[in-house]
């Protein structure tokens, strides 16, 4: 978050609401071997094929977001420390840029030293990664199950949330 943006919501003038937790959801059922409900095809920073199915038996943080949206990025930076502090063999993250440049996504995670796994989409989105409004941050059981939906800015970087994908991932 930029400093502006910090200091608006310590001041509690505005408050990021806060996502749901993915913790109140059932955990995904042990056995069940549906085949995966997500074929969205993606792209690598770096112009490499990839699918969202290939992350079936994790749970996945998907985020979409675009460089020009300031919500977006100011919710970045706690996206990040998040994604340090999971187990990757548990959860895995997905942050799609919308950027229609992709040159501007590379730029600021480059500047902002960001490491976490960036992709563009390869075809349109379907739902429900169809969302009018950014930033939106779905949660995906290991099955593939939407287990939580949020559109707008919010702190993923907390305790309890760290603790909900961890119950999701078991």
């Amino acid at each position: 978050m930029d400093p502006l943006q910090r200091g608006i919501l310590a001041t509690g003038w505005w408050r990021a609401a806060a996502p749901q937790h993915p913790a109140s959801l059932a955990p995904a059922r042990a056995g069940r071997r549906a085949a995966y409900p997500h074929e969205l095809a993606l792209t690598t920073l770096d112009g490499r094929p990839a699918r969202l199915s290939a992350l079936a038996g994790k749970v996945v943080f998907v985020n979409l977001w675009a460089s020009w949206c300031p919500p977006c990025v100011a919710e970045l930076p706690g996206i990040h420390a998040l994604y340090q502090r999971m187990n990757p063999a548990k959860v895995a993250f997905v942050l799609i840029s919308l950027d229609e440049n992709p040159a501007k996504a590379r730029a600021l995670l480059k500047r902002q030293n960001y490491t976490f796994p960036v992709y563009f989409p390869a075809a349109p989105l379907p739902a429900p990664f169809d969302s009018p409004s950014l930033p939106t941050t779905i949660i995906l059981t290991p099955d593939g199950q939407v287990a939580a939906q949020h559109t707008g800015l919010a702190e993923y970087n907390t305790a309890e949330f760290k603790a909900g994908l961890e119950t999701l991932a078991k």
